[in-house]
């Protein structure tokens, strides 16, 4: 919102405070300026000059040489390019030494060998941004009426000698969408009345009734509509001080008619329409919602298709208006109308915040509807519009307002007590200081029984509840005010808890490893809402969905992670490895919620290692993220209590997919994504998988034991196994744990062969067992007795050594 203080002068008293001390008592009073604006932006030596004569150039097509008087018979002659500068007219001019907006100087000067005393400025060249000038001077100079003085300030006539306050507001706050409701506002911060404009004008012996017919057929939509009939308006430009006003509030002006509706607009915050009686054609105008697939050519000339839902304004046959949101080129004020009906009316904000979107039209008035405007202005501002079309387009205003009212104007009235309001606080303001604020806000308020009773205006629709009177009374009293404390009760110190530490630990080890960290959706499709999950549970869908991709709570972090690795590499990114850690949503709670239990997944793709400089490429595999997996539970203390088996997922390949067990309990998976699927997102070998973060965090793990380097020599055997083609060396390796003595420390797969030195269904699978005592030298003997205890639980299970 931007509030020109001349402008503003017009209702509150404000002289006593300079912009910018005013612009600091506002926005401590809770409405944040962002900028105080000085339009004249130190300008100097403008002035009004009177164009003389004008001749061509005489070595230069689009130049003039004007001859300006600049006051007291002063003349000066100025070069000007301008394309609608001419002789008789009342200009801007910059006299030598002059300076204009940007650092621009201006100096006696030759151009083309013809001297030049100065510049012929247009508002552009003043600073003035170019959306808001008027467009018969855009493209030019401005031209000042007749009666502009030669020699005087240009400044001034024009509006330049102005301060405008930039208010940052918040949605609540749309009462200060009006130049009335920010002189509320600063009134009540300084103690001022507020001067309302004096409405009164002579009306015409016809009525308004004899010419116009309104009626609603959605009086839940629009509860109140008003048409007033304004015969014989002559369009015209607006005067200087209606433009300029304008213009400081960011408006461009068009005629008189528009203009006053744009200047009620900014004044009481109420949109009006001005539409053109005879291109109404049937003397009615019906509100209702539109027909689906219904057309209607806006304003701005764009063709527009509408939906059922959608309210318009027509003339009982076809739309002539988007209810709150714009006027249709069909019944357009033109420089021909000669009879206009103002439209003043109170519709629906949600169905206006709903229209304007629906189209991407967002204009000044939807803005104010969809915050709500104060239903008690709605009539005024008509009749203030009559008034100056009456005033300042030579209108007849015809008798009475035709009108359908069934609007509740009620204030809404708020009790509280001041020891409410003290105790939210934490202070001690007297009754009398409260109701002093309230005064000065011009709220209607009574003390009766301990209580505050109050009748909040109309105008301030954000006032609902007692917090709401609590605000007021602090934001009024001043923030400042509030007492500083300190928290009482014992002091604690705060920290981690153990699962934290664990989770970030989770993080650092994935980091560490190379995977960058993703936030995913925790919405999904219901097709993808179970795959791939650890657990499938009852599922939870939203009520109200923002799209079909979006219905579903989680049960799985992978089909996310998926989705991104095939995002960024269909933009060229070929190794992507992503990790998340978030919650994924199980059945419900007692309470009938879902229940929340954290995850871990990874997914990989692409190069593992890519050392160019030493021609070494390495695709990722299964392995590498079993690898990850693996190095996490080691960080975390749980590598003894983890083991793997072979695992079966939906959309995972089957022979490289395993789950994840702790202490026998299935916790994650990890494995390829199946070829079928890799082919939809088209992704090469990709690999996932997901933990239960939850469960694996809260595993009660011993205390970090720190061992000596050893001094003694480890001892090895390895053992080449025949087994079955299916059994998985997961069990082997259990046997061979089982059945190893306390010196049997480690075992590890070096070799699986599958040749043709193998019977057919058979494999031979080589392990290497390490045999250590970290008090002493092993002797031979010892280990041989040890080894042999292995290989007698490996002959007695069926493994056959070779």
């Amino acid at each position: 919102m931007l509030v020109s203080l001349n402008w503003l002068k017009q209702y509150v008293n404000i002289d006593s405070l300079s912009p910018e001390d005013l612009a600091e008592k506002i926005t401590r009073s809770g409405i944040e300026v962002d900028a105080v604006i000085d339009r004249s932006q130190g300008m100097t030596n403008v002035v009004v000059g009177y164009v003389v004569s004008k001749e061509k150039h005489p070595d230069a097509d689009k130049l003039n040489v004007c001859q300006v008087e600049v006051g007291e018979g002063d003349v000066r002659q100025i070069i000007c390019g301008a394309p609608n500068v001419e002789a008789g007219q009342k200009v801007i001019v910059a006299l030598p030494g002059a300076r204009l907006p940007g650092g621009v100087k201006i100096k006696k000067a030759k151009m083309r060998g013809v001297e030049s005393n100065g510049m012929i400025c247009s508002l552009q060249e003043l600073g003035v941004e170019g959306r808001t000038v008027p467009k018969a001077y855009a493209d030019g100079i401005y031209v000042l009426p007749e009666d502009a003085v030669p020699g005087s300030n240009a400044l001034e006539l024009v509006g330049l000698s102005d301060i405008v306050l930039e208010l940052g507001l918040t949605p609540n706050r749309s009462d200060a969408l009006s130049m009335l409701g920010v002189a509320y506002e600063v009134a009540a911060i300084l103690s001022e009345e507020v001067k309302l404009p004096e409405i009164n004008y002579a009306t015409a012996s016809e009525s308004a009734e004899n010419f116009i017919k309104v009626s609603t057929e959605a009086p839940e939509l629009n509860p109140l509509y008003a048409a007033k009939v304004i015969k014989n308006v002559k369009i015209a430009e607006s005067p200087l001080w209606l433009q300029h006003y304008l213009m400081a509030a960011g408006i461009r002006p068009h005629n008189n008619v528009v203009d006053i509706t744009n200047y009620i607009l900014m004044e009481y915050g109420q949109p009006l329409h001005a539409f053109d009686y005879d291109a109404l054609k049937t003397n009615e105008i019906v509100v209702r919602l539109a027909k689906d697939g219904e057309k209607i050519v806006t304003l701005d000339d764009q063709e527009r298709t509408l939906q059922a839902h959608n309210l318009v304004i027509t003339n009982g046959i076809e739309p002539v208006a988007v209810a709150g949101v714009m006027g249709g080129a069909n019944s357009e004020v033109t420089s021909d109308t000669t009879t206009v009906v103002i439209e003043a009316a109170y519709f629906d904000g949600f169905t206006v915040r709903r229209t304007s979107k629906e189209l991407g039209l967002r204009s000044d008035s939807s803005a104010r509807f969809e915050k709500g405007v104060d239903p008690n202005r709605v009539l005024v501002a008509a009749e203030r519009a009559a008034q100056l079309l009456s005033e300042l387009a030579g209108g007849e205003v015809l008798q009475g307002t035709v009108l359908v009212d069934q609007l509740d104007k009620t204030p809404t009235r708020v009790v509280v007590s001041p020891d409410f309001i003290n105790a939210r606080l934490g202070m001690k303001i007297s009754l009398e200081d409260m109701l002093s604020i309230l005064h000065r806000l011009q709220f209607d308020v009574e003390a009766a029984n301990g209580l505050l009773i109050i009748d909040a205006p109309t105008r301030r629709q954000d006032i609902k509840i007692e917090e709401d009177i609590v605000e007021e009374i602090a934001r009024l009293y001043g923030y400042d005010e509030i007492p500083m404390t300190l928290p009482e009760g014992a002091v604690t110190i705060g920290g981690l808890t153990s699962y934290q530490e664990k989770r970030r630990v989770v993080r650092n080890v994935m980091e560490g490893a190379g995977l960058l960290q993703a936030v995913t959706y925790s919405l999904t499709s219901a097709e993808l809402a179970q795959k791939f999950a650890l657990k499938v549970e009852e599922t939870t869908k939203l009520l109200m969905p923002m799209s079909e991709e979006r219905t579903t709570l989680r049960q799985s972090l992978i089909p996310h992670l998926i989705e991104a690795a095939s995002y960024n590499v269909a933009r060229k990114a070929d190794s992507v490895s992503l990790y998340e850690v978030g919650s994924v949503f199980l059945g419900q709670t007692e309470e009938e919620l879902p229940y929340e239990e954290e995850h871990l997944a990874i997914v990989l793709t692409g190069k593992w290692v890519d050392n160019q400089w030493q021609g070494e490429k390495r695709s990722v595999d299964f392995f590498v993220a079993k690898g990850i997996i693996e190095a996490l539970f080691d960080k975390l203390g749980l590598t003894e209590r983890v083991t793997y088996e072979k695992g079966s997922v939906d959309g995972l390949h089957p022979g490289q997919t395993a789950n994840v067990l702790l202490d026998g309990h299935k916790i994650g998976i990890i494995g390829g994504l199946h070829p079928a699927e890799r082919k939809k997102l088209d992704l090469k070998e990709t690999f996932v998988a997901e933990l239960n973060l939850y469960a694996i965090l809260n595993a009660v793990t011993d205390a970090l034991v720190y061992t000596p380097v050893p001094r003694f020599p480890e001892i090895s055997r390895d053992i080449a196994l025949e087994l079955d083609r299916l059994k998985p060396a997961g069990e082997i390796e259990s046997i061979i744990r089982g059945a190893g003595t306390k010196l049997l420390k480690d075992v590890k797969v070096f070799d699986v062969y599958e040749g043709e030195k193998m019977e057919a269904g058979k494999k031979s699978v080589a392990f290497s067992l390490t045999y250590f005592d970290p008090e002493r030298t092993l002797t031979d003997e010892e280990v041989t007795n040890a080894h042999n205890k292995v290989l007698k639980a490996l002959a007695e299970a069926g493994a056959e050594v070779r």
